[in-house]
């Protein structure tokens, strides 16, 4: 089957079942007698405290991100930031970075609207590569080794700002986001959902679960995906599927079982790696299309292939103690080809010829990725006089084996204005083709002090050791071993204010090498973070206040092949974050983030001051969606946000600079009994505008208007 059948499969299905859906709940509707429901219909578990389950509409209780036990929020000693199903569904969030555009110190989709990867950073450092989890355990990255999560099959996505190492060992300074897996409830659940954006791309999901037994939950959810993209030639044919069961076999044993299939076969979109001038300024012919593709049709390809498959296991000794083993085995297979933009003809920043001729590279790359991690935790609650203390002891391993390899060959240039395609392009040949095999073990403790009617003591300790091997084109080994720690220190007044403190080291692995140096040494620094939680007792809200000063050293600087790490940066800054329940038809988010994010030492001295090309140093967030619960338009859905993206720099001399951009969001549906519908529109008025640029000759336009349209039914 080409895409192009299996694109027309989809958005005929889609149809059908949209069709299908509301004459469907209509009979149902008439067939029941009239009765008075609450527009939105709150579960009583999604309220019970649990660090994985349902969040109670946009605000969540506990989570374990911040401390690898169930914990209040308020009480983990850094910034947490918790968006639930509901949110995700209000927003009509089909990815992890449109998700966060609402989230405090996190910038998403720099690079515009990528269909394969999610990209996000946060206080001002990239975690897409070194800063993603799932369920808890990582998700390694590197190059283009990487394993791609959908929302569908999410039940959160949590952000933990700030540097994580003592929990998870090498991790994003600037902090992680959590991936948390739909998993059995022991409840009953047939949900089918449909939708199809203005583009063409259409989708089939469907989300089961069940209680076969005192002993077995099991649940289901999967997507289906297909259809055109928003620039020329750019369509994918996609899907991703999740079983899960959980086994008690006894009142103090539990066994959740997690498993995901994901595919995809699509071609690149466009829209990205074009220059400075002809975007975010206008070159002598104007500005280069934002649907632009200067790939080549013929040959463009992305498809990969990945399966993990994991469990978490959890065995209560006593009333006091309990073991834990969480385990993931993952693989991905992803292969690549793609023309794309570097400059004009010559690698020129400015047009060259009458023509307005790109200069494109000719790429493509072949990669195989394994990963293997498990983590044990005993974890014991331990009195000694007044003080209670939550212990958590931890070990757990990484694995990585990683073939790759990455070739380029030359390319025939492209106008930017009358592109034509077809032209015969060169071979490419490999410049990398490697194996990369990693180990690290990491030894770890906690401690949760509780004591005087409201203190709150966190500390933390961990030592990690990690042995990288490379071998082929090119070829190093190294080996690291590195301490960090936490120190926090909150009080929780009867209020619902909760006050905190904490200072925190860090260290991050970095893979690759330079002729200067052999293998990269580890990444390290340090945080200080004070900051106010509150959790009102009227109000079912969370209210965020955190300032920070956050230092990552090692940083690589130099040119390619004789890269140096005396680098340093230095990020600073307030952050604000809003959630709030207002009632159970009304719910409000905010957030505002403002920071200094500076270049303190390079290795090319003139930079020593500047700002880091791609990040806005403010951002600004405000949506609500309201649901009407009586009279004649009863059901009715109304909701939207507003989005404020602060300027950045194109370069790190800070000689070009990208304007800021307010963007606006919006939300129609209606919701009845056990079915509903949605139209979702993000940049309402279709805002244009360049997202950021890295260098003058890689700036990426920003997402456009999208219209999304969703239909769902509860069996």
């Amino acid at each position: 089957m080409t895409k192009r059948s299996g694109s027309d499969l989809i958005l005929i299905s889609t149809t059908a079942l949209l069709t299908a859906c509301l004459p469907l709940a209509a009979s149902a509707q008439q067939a029941a007698p009239e009765v008075t429901l609450d527009a939105v219909v709150v579960d009583a578990k999604a309220d019970s405290g649990s660090a994985t389950g349902p969040v109670n509409g946009y605000v969540a209780r506990n989570t374990a991100t911040g401390s690898k036990t169930n914990t209040p929020i308020e009480e983990i000693p850094q910034s947490v930031s918790v968006i639930g199903r509901q949110q995700l569904d209000d927003q009509g969030a089909k990815k992890v970075d449109e998700a966060l555009r609402y989230t405090a110190g996190v910038f998403a989709q720099p690079f515009g609207a990528d269909s394969d990867t999610n990209w996000m950073f946060i206080r001002g450092f990239q975690a897409t590569a070194t800063g993603t989890y799932l369920d808890g355990l990582p998700l390694f990255s590197f190059a283009f080794g990487a394993f791609y999560i959908d929302t569908f099959n999410m039940e959160r996505i949590e952000v933990l700002r700030g540097p994580a190492s003592v929990l998870y060992g090498g991790a994003n300074p600037g902090g992680l986001v959590n991936y948390i897996s739909k998993r059995p409830e022991g409840e009953r659940k047939r949900r089918i959902e449909a939708g199809i954006n203005d583009a063409g791309t259409a989708y089939v999901g469907v989300d089961i679960a069940d209680r076969v037994n005192e002993k077995f939950d099991y649940r289901f959810s999967g997507i289906f995906t297909g259809g055109d993209g928003y620039t020329d030639f750019s369509e994918e044919l996609r899907g991703s599927f999740s079983p899960s069961i959980t086994w008690r076999p006894t009142a103090d044993t539990s066994l959740t079982v997690l498993g995901n299939y994901t595919f995809f076969d699509q071609n690149h979109g466009g829209g990205s790696f074009l220059p400075y001038i002809g975007t975010v300024r206008p070159a002598a012919f104007g500005r280069i299309r934002r649907d632009a593709n200067f790939t080549e049709p013929d040959i463009d390809t992305y498809v990969r292939k990945q399966v993990t498959v994991g469990y978490e296991l959890e065995h209560a000794i006593n009333d006091a103690w309990a073991v834990r083993q969480n385990f993931r085995f993952g693989h991905a297979d992803i292969k690549e080809i793609s023309l794309y933009p570097y400059g004009y003809l010559g690698f020129s920043p400015t047009p060259t010829d009458p023509d307005f001729l790109l200069q494109r590279i000719n790429f493509g790359h072949n990669t195989d990725l394994t990963t293997v991690t498990v983590d044990n935790q005993l974890e014991g609650n331990v009195d000694t006089g007044p003080i209670n203390h939550r212990l958590l002891f931890g070990f757990d391993y990484k694995y990585v084996d990683m073939d790759q390899m990455q070739a380029t060959g030359t390319a025939t240039p492209i106008s930017a204005v009358a592109p034509i395609y077809g032209a015969l392009q060169g071979i490419r040949t490999p410049y990398i083709d490697q194996n990369i095999k990693q180990n690290q073990f990491g030894l770890y403790l906690q401690d949760q002090l509780r004591f005087g009617n409201g203190w709150i003591v966190t500390l933390n300790g961990r030592y990690d050791y990690v042995d990288t091997k490379a071998k082929g084109t090119p070829e190093y080994t190294g080996k690291d071993a590195k301490f960090s720690g936490r120190a926090g220190l909150a009080y929780e007044f009867e209020s619902g204010i909760t006050p905190y403190a904490s200072v925190a080291t860090f260290f991050l692995p970095l893979v690759g090498s330079t002729l200067a140096t052999n293998m990269f040494k580890p990444e390290s620094g340090y945080q200080y973070e004070v900051g106010v939680k509150y959790r009102p007792t009227f109000l079912d809200a969370l209210f965020t206040l955190s300032l920070f000063d956050l230092t990552r050293e090692n940083v690589v600087t130099g040119p390619f092949l004789a890269e140096t790490q005396i680098g340093e940066v230095n990020s600073k800054g307030i952050e604000l974050e809003a959630k709030v329940n207002v009632t159970d038809n009304l719910r409000v988010l905010a957030s505002f983030t403002a920071f200094n994010l500076q270049i303190t030492d390079d290795a090319n001295a003139a930079l020593i001051g500047n700002t880091p090309f791609i990040v806005p140093e403010q951002q600004a967030a405000l949506g609500l969606d309201y649901t009407i619960d009586s009279g004649v338009l009863k059901g009715l859905i109304l909701g939207g946000g507003v989005r404020y993206i602060g300027s950045s720099w194109a370069d790190n001399e800070n000689t070009m600079k990208v304007p800021s951009a307010t963007v606006f969001d919006a939300r129609i549906g209606y919701k009845r009994d056990n079915w509903g519908v949605d139209l979702n529109i993000t940049n309402v008025f279709d805002k244009k505008f360049v997202a950021s640029c890295q260098t003058q000759f890689a700036c990426s336009y920003a997402e456009g208007r999208v219209f999304k349209f969703k239909a769902h039914v509860d069996l």
